[in-house]
């Protein structure tokens, strides 16, 4: 049975290569952001089916653009939805 001694300088690399890895995973869901979404979209973020995002629409608690046959959700109107819940 082989053991495996960590020192201080050991757990200091670890640190610092863990607050890298956080730091570009936060950087990247901010760049990922869009203004806004389309409805295949939403649906997955919510975690919802088409229907519920249909009764959502209708019953004015999403707002939605609709371009072209194309229904368009503003990505600070869900936010404001996911923080009233």
């Amino acid at each position: 049975m082989a053991v495996d001694i960590i020192t201080k300088e050991d757990l200091k690399e670890f640190k610092i290569e863990l607050l890298q890895d956080l730091q570009k995973i936060l950087n990247s869901s901010k760049t990922i952001e869009k203004k806004w979404l389309k409805s295949n979209e939403v649906r997955k973020i919510l975690k919802i089916s088409s229907g519920t995002l249909q009764t959502l629409r209708i019953n004015g608690t999403l707002q939605y653009s609709k371009v072209g046959g194309t229904i368009y959700y503003n990505y600070q109107d869900i936010e404001k939805m996911l923080n009233q819940k």
